[in-house]
């Protein structure tokens, strides 16, 4: 990862600030405990930038977790960091807290939503109804990211159930290139790293699923126009990099600097694009 000049001592400085605010006040870069999960609500959307996490049904033939892997810190942690890095309005509550929120497709609240984020998505099952809901969404404007899903059976899964959404003739999925505008929005990210959970960078290595999940694979759905609506990183967990950035100093400089480049990119590109 590549950032321009200014903004990488900007970056640098605000990361290691924030850092070692956490360690003195253990405030941010820490692991949140995990409240009881509550939709979002009109009154939740006060014009401000919201992280928005999206509910989906498990699988039984899926591949993985389930829609909360990852569930409050990673939310919280991007939204804090959104916020320090970039001039965006994020929204906070009274205290400080992020004010991320959980929606379902089904929902009206998530027109509201100025993106969308799922996990471990190899696990999940779309009905004729949210894929219906979620390709409006989508089409409207809308931009879903999805991450942390390893493998060729957990990819097989997602791609049948995207294909409810977008069938590959009238959308298919590409690779996103180095070149893109949404590696460069702010950061000069060359490729996506593959990030392991913290647990798996412990016991060695970063893929998740050895030779079958080696490779990260950085891929998309564009409109008609070329915006991207949706966003896949696999074989990567870009949302651990959040997550657990306090957790270990080792794992904070090899992989939470570059997973938050990468996440700011994207954020930003969906608010542009």
């Amino acid at each position: 990862m590549k950032t321009r000049p200014v903004v990488a001592l900007v970056v640098l400085a605000v990361l290691l600030f924030s850092a070692a605010a956490a360690a003195q006040f253990g405030r941010r870069g820490q692991r949140f405990r995990q409240p009881r999960a509550v939709l979002a609500t009109p009154a939740d959307f006060e014009g401000a930038w919201h992280y928005c996490r999206a509910v989906y049904t498990q699988n039984p033939r899926g591949d993985g977790g389930g829609w909360s892997t990852d569930y409050p810190s990673a939310d919280v942690n991007l939204s804090i960091r959104f916020s320090e890095l970039t001039k965006t309005s994020v929204g906070f509550d009274d205290s400080g807290y992020p004010k991320h929120l959980i929606v379902r497709l089904t929902d009206p609240e998530l027109f509201r939503c100025p993106f969308i984020m799922m996990q471990e998505v190899g696990a999940l099952y779309f009905s004729d109804e949210d894929a219906a809901a979620l390709r409006q969404y989508l089409l409207k404007g809308g931009f879903l990211w999805v991450d942390d899903f390893w493998g060729s059976y957990a990819w097989a899964v997602w791609e049948n159930e995207i294909q409810k959404v977008f069938p590959p003739s009238e959308f298919p999925i590409l690779d996103v290139p180095s070149t893109h505008p949404i590696m460069r929005t702010l950061f000069d990210v060359e490729a996506v790293p593959q990030i392991p959970s913290i647990n798996q960078y412990w016991s060695g290595g970063t893929s998740e699923r050895g030779a079958d999940s080696a490779v990260v694979h950085t891929r998309a759905i564009a409109d008609a126009n070329g915006r991207i609506m949706v966003m896949m990183t696999h074989n990567t967990d870009v949302s651990d990099s959040w997550e657990r950035e306090g957790e270990d100093p080792r794992y904070f400089y090899e992989f939470s600097v570059n997973g938050y480049a990468v996440g700011i990119n994207i954020l930003l590109y969906s608010m542009t694009h």
